[in-house]
């Protein structure tokens, strides 16, 4: 989905920590979140279209999403996964 030589070059906009590439799982909960309605990024906007994949950064809480394979590196796109139920 990403290329593992970008994976290692990205890092977050927000803290510049490391990134890794967010499992499976992780990605069809944000997107059952998504398609309920119950979804906002950081800068408080409703994520309205399921993501492709996403990227986390090394604390965990923020997903950068991946959308047609494309990282969407800004902070206030990010997805706060601590929000999931």
């Amino acid at each position: 989905m990403i290329d593992p030589q970008l994976l290692e070059i990205l890092r977050c906009p927000d803290d510049r920590s490391t990134l890794t590439l967010a499992d499976t799982d992780l990605v069809e909960k944000v997107n059952q979140e998504i398609l309920a309605g119950k979804l906002s990024n950081v800068g408080g906007q409703p994520v309205k279209k399921p993501i492709d994949g996403g990227i986390l950064r090394a604390a965990g809480d923020l997903l950068y999403p991946i959308i047609s394979g494309i990282p969407v590196m800004l902070h206030d796109e990010a997805i706060d996964v601590t929000q999931l139920a």
